[in-house]
């Protein structure tokens, strides 16, 4: 008599498991978004209802602040009763998080809007090759600003960079505790938040003892620049020398390789995707400075290429000249005033994509 042995039942797969329920300890994954949208729908009811009646408008901003509270005190009592305290804490967290970075993009989601609505309207080929002089109302160009931001900025961060890095440098490697280091440490503390306007003083008040009153050049605004710069470079390069590991160092000293050949080849490389970074956001800090290229740089309509001679236009000073001496038409020196607006946010762009690029190629690689 021979027995029969049913086969094995083969286990089973993980596409069939049974989805989280309400009662399993354990939110579905999308309970976050149906309650996100319940409570969406409730808020935009609450505010509907006494719109239709009066016949104003929709309250957006209050839809959407009633909507986030709905939706945090939703998701943490639900939470707590289905999957315990702790879960419903983090829950809460999150929630309070993802709102915040949304509140953080709205205005520059908004400027950013704004900017390419309002801009695209004055941009052509004019814009961009010919400049402001001897035109009045309509057409004219911002090549002269174009070529004068470019050129001053450049000019600051020649001078800048240099400086910042070596004073970065000193602090970090040569003036460690010393009291030389320690004043350098709280007068770049004390120039990190100094006013622009006192930026372009200074430049002005240092050129005027020299030419005297009234003097107007490109170089100006450079300096003015380069002392809003100068600090910024100098405390964002020096963050970036400190994470750099000290047993990097002692390697290389232990090699018998002196101090500034390990400064060179060691700890710069180590670190230069977060000095890029510092000085992109230097730059970025002060291409769109107004007060102080208003007091150094002037006003001019003409193209200039000479940084030690006469007046350049600056594309923030395009823009505020433009908007703030409206002729006839009046909105075609609005257009241009956007249009420079929107040519400048392009070019910081431009400037980051490119410090990045760069950072990348030239930062340690890990892999073999």
């Amino acid at each position: 008599m021979t027995s029969t042995i049913a086969p094995p039942q083969a286990p089973q797969s993980a596409s069939h498991r049974e989805t989280p329920r309400l009662t399993s300890g354990r939110l579905p994954k999308w309970a976050p978004w149906g309650i996100l949208a319940v409570s969406a729908a409730v808020s935009a009811a609450v505010f509907a209802i006494p719109t239709l009646g009066s016949g104003e408008s929709f309250n957006l901003a209050g839809w959407a602040v009633v909507g986030a509270v709905l939706y945090l005190v939703l998701i943490t009592l639900i939470s707590a009763l289905v999957e315990g305290r702790r879960k419903a804490v983090d829950r809460l967290v999150t929630g309070v998080v993802t709102i915040a970075f949304g509140v953080a993009m709205v205005p520059l989601v908004s400027v950013a809007v704004t900017v390419i609505v309002n801009g695209v309207a004055g941009l052509s080929a004019e814009f961009f090759n010919s400049s402001m002089r001897n035109v009045v109302g309509e057409g004219g160009g911002a090549l002269h600003a174009i070529v004068g931001t470019l050129l001053i900025t450049l000019a600051a961060a020649v001078i800048s960079i240099p400086i910042g890095i070596f004073t970065a440098i000193y602090l970090v490697e040569y003036g460690n505790g010393r009291r030389l280091a320690q004043g350098i440490t709280f007068l770049v503390d004390v120039m990190t938040g100094i006013p622009s306007i006192v930026a372009g003083l200074f430049a002005y008040a240092v050129f005027a003892l020299i030419f005297g009153p009234g003097i107007r050049m490109g170089i100006m605004g450079s300096i003015a620049l380069s002392v809003l710069m100068i600090p910024v470079v100098v405390r964002s390069t020096e963050e970036m020398l400190r994470l750099v590991p000290n047993e990097l160092r002692e390697a290389s000293y232990a090699l018998g390789v002196p101090k500034w050949r390990t400064i060179a080849k060691v700890v710069l490389p180590t670190s230069v995707a977060g000095i890029t970074t510092g000085v992109m956001l230097s730059i970025s800090r002060v291409i769109g400075e107004t007060a102080p290229l208003l007091l150094t740089a002037g006003v001019a309509t003409s193209m200039n290429y000479n940084l030690f001679d006469g007046r350049m236009m600056t594309l923030p000073v395009f823009a505020y000249s433009q908007y703030m001496n409206q002729g006839i038409p009046a909105q075609a020196y609005i257009d241009r005033a956007w249009s420079a607006a929107l040519v400048l946010i392009v070019i910081v762009m431009v400037l980051n994509l490119v410090a990045r690029i760069v950072a990348k190629v030239f930062s340690p690689k890990l892999g073999r």
